[in-house]
């Protein structure tokens, strides 16, 4: 920076230039988000964007015939023919570079005008110069032979018209360019972001194929078991129905048993009455005997009554 150079504007950005080798790819000035100011040079009255990190990474002497052009909502470039590149800052924000974009465009009008001053004095001191009389034809013609091919145009009063339309026109057509290299290469690199996430996406898919079969095999095998469940389940409820069966004929039995016991427990009850009825059906039989003696003796007490009855009516 000179002496009368100011600051006028600053902010920050990443930093890039065009690739000089190839013109389309970006490469990376600054490794992070550095300072990138607007100087004003009161003694040239002059514009320059300058941002210095470690070294000047940007040293663009502002022109009317430079365009600022955003090329995202984040992202803008300029073309510097003096520089012979493409400079390109990135913002974190869309309102950074909205503010950039407005003090480029009013920086260049301010050189557009500090421009028409200057050719409005080198018009005036041409006309002093040719009315003084100082210069001859032959020193004309000597300078023009002596200068170079710039300095011979500038000498026709059309040409620097011509130089600064010329100028625009190239200006003009290497922004459009680059404009269009740097979003050809944006597309190229959607391209690329594209085409690797299309192959993750055929890795997931091969992933989910691969997962589906599993699925498909492991719903095979549950479905196997199922049907197993399926007819042990038949089988527990056959076992179920036999056990039923069972549970009836054991109640069944249970119920027999009871009546079993009921009628053990009568003939216990009339086994215990059995001694009883022994000693009286003893008893009786005593006397059933002592009866039957009786008996006998009656019997035998009548044969002879009978017999005496029988002598005493013979005779």
């Amino acid at each position: 920076m000179g002496p009368g150079e100011q600051p006028i504007f600053t902010t920050r950005a990443h930093v890039f230039q065009i690739d000089p080798s190839t013109k389309k790819n970006w490469v990376p000035a600054s490794k992070q988000a550095v300072t990138v100011s607007y100087f004003y040079d009161s003694n040239r009255n002059s514009y320059r964007i300058i941002s210095v990190d470690g070294s000047k990474i940007i040293n663009s002497t502002i022109t009317p015939n430079m365009t600022f052009t955003r090329t995202s909502q984040k992202f803008g470039q300029w073309a510097d023919s003096r520089a012979n590149t493409v400079f390109g800052l990135g913002f974190a924000s869309e309102q950074q570079l909205s503010k950039f974009a407005e003090k480029f465009q009013e920086v260049k009008e301010a050189a557009k005008m500090a421009r028409e001053k200057s050719q409005e004095k080198s018009d005036t001191t041409s006309i002093h110069s040719q009315e003084s009389g100082r210069e001859t034809p032959l020193s004309n013609q000597a300078s023009s032979m002596n200068g170079t091919d710039d300095d011979k145009i500038s000498h026709t009063p059309d040409n620097p018209v011509l130089m600064s339309e010329n100028n625009r026109l190239k200006t003009a057509v290497e922004q459009s360019t680059n404009q269009y290299e740097a979003e050809l290469q944006a597309l190229k690199e959607n391209n690329t972001q594209l085409k690797e996430a299309l192959q993750e996406a055929n890795k997931s898919v091969e992933k989910w194929k691969t997962h589906t079969s599993a699925c498909q095999e492991e719903n095979t095998i549950l479905k196997n078991k199922i049907a197993d469940l399926e007819a042990m389940c038949k089988e527990v409820n056959q076992e179920k129905e036999k056990n039923a069966q069972l549970n009836v004929r054991v109640q069944t039995l249970e119920n027999e048993v009871k009546d079993k016991e009921q009628e053990l427990e009568n003939l216990r009850k009339q086994a215990e009455i059995i001694p009883q009825l022994m000693s009286e059906c003893d008893n009786l039989n005593a006397k059933l005997q002592v009866a039957e003696l009786a008996n006998q003796d009656a019997r035998g007490r009548v044969s002879v009554l009978q017999s005496t009855f029988l002598l005493n009516v013979t005779q």
